[in-house]
């Protein structure tokens, strides 16, 4: 594993922030780190960055306990943006830059490229104060992955950006990673996760409660739904498919109709097929996998309930 959490607690006064928790991170992967609002993933971010220590446990990195040489190998883009609001927007990145190791040659040629490519050459004179939230993450974005880390921790990167710009960093994440580069990825929305990610950790008040790729776990919370295309009788369907089967929804525009099915007692797609051919035109037949959104919901309440009853 190329960046590895084991066994990490960290507590605050009385306030336990992480409970003997596991990351495994492969190399060159998008790596989700999910969990609700002081689930601890800030805290573990900032162990993995050296910002604070552990209790207990320990970060491998690349096979080797973290040094604090390391740092040099990390770019982190907290969610908390740290640009100096009145010092110049090309000012200010040459000297984050310089602090990555970057001669001024180098930093000038790739900042160069950068604000070429994001198009925000006009804002090299701005202080940063001028620029709107979203014109900060950019800046902020570029400085995170100029010096080339091998590891990129992003927490809540598209924080500020509309639709637009969201999809502009998403692709330049997806172009990092096939670039060689092993990520971190922090966030609320479900819908980046599975766009993005590979495998995920979630957390929930401090522990562990779910981790795997993408596909196996909405693989494994599956619960037989399924979505039926056809043109037909409605109502013959709705009889033919009683017993074995269970209509959630069903709707029909225009002579099409779309129902949603779940296959009850062992029931299989073809009995469900053979039980409605011969009266209706099937168009399409898929099975539905859960969303990421609706498995962190019901995970997580889970986890709450059993903590509740401890």
């Amino acid at each position: 594993m190329f960046l590895e959490a084991k066994q990490v607690v960290k507590k605050y006064a009385n306030h336990l922030a992480l409970n003997n928790v596991d990351l495994h991170v492969p190399e060159n992967s998008i790596y989700g780190l999910l969990g609700p609002n002081g689930a601890g993933k800030t805290t573990l971010i900032r162990i993995i960055n050296q910002i604070t220590g552990p209790d207990s446990g320990e970060i491998l990195f690349n096979g080797r306990p973290l040094k604090p040489e390391d740092v040099h190998s990390i770019g982190y883009l907290p969610e908390e943006r740290g640009l100096y609001k009145k010092m110049k927007v090309g000012e200010q990145a040459l000297y984050l830059a310089r602090m990555k190791g970057l001669s001024r040659h180098d930093a000038l040629k790739r900042l160069k490229y950068w604000f070429e490519k994001f198009e925000i050459q006009p804002w090299w004179d701005k202080k940063v104060e001028e620029l709107s939230k979203g014109m900060q993450q950019k800046i902020q974005f570029v400085v995170t992955v100029l010096h080339e880390p091998k590891l990129l921790i992003f927490d809540e990167p598209f924080s500020g950006f509309d639709p637009i710009n969201a999809n502009l960093l998403k692709q330049e994440i997806l172009g990092l990673k096939d670039k060689g580069a092993t990520i971190l990825f922090s966030t609320h929305n479900m819908g980046s996760v599975e766009e993005l990610c590979d495998h995920i950790t979630l957390i929930n008040k401090s522990k562990t409660i779910l981790n795997g790729q993408i596909d196996d776990i909405r693989q494994g919370y599956k619960d037989n739904l399924f979505k039926l295309d056809f043109v037909g009788d409605e109502e013959l369907v709705r009889q033919k498919l009683t017993g074995n089967f269970n209509i959630e929804s069903i709707n029909a525009v225009n002579g099409h109709t779309t129902a949603f099915v779940t296959m009850l007692n062992e029931a299989s797609v073809n009995q469900m097929i053979a039980s409605i051919i011969n009266d209706v035109q099937i168009y399409g037949l898929q099975e539905v996998l859960p969303t990421m959104n609706d498995i962190f919901i019901k995970v997580v309440e889970k986890s709450n309930q059993s903590n509740s009853k401890n």
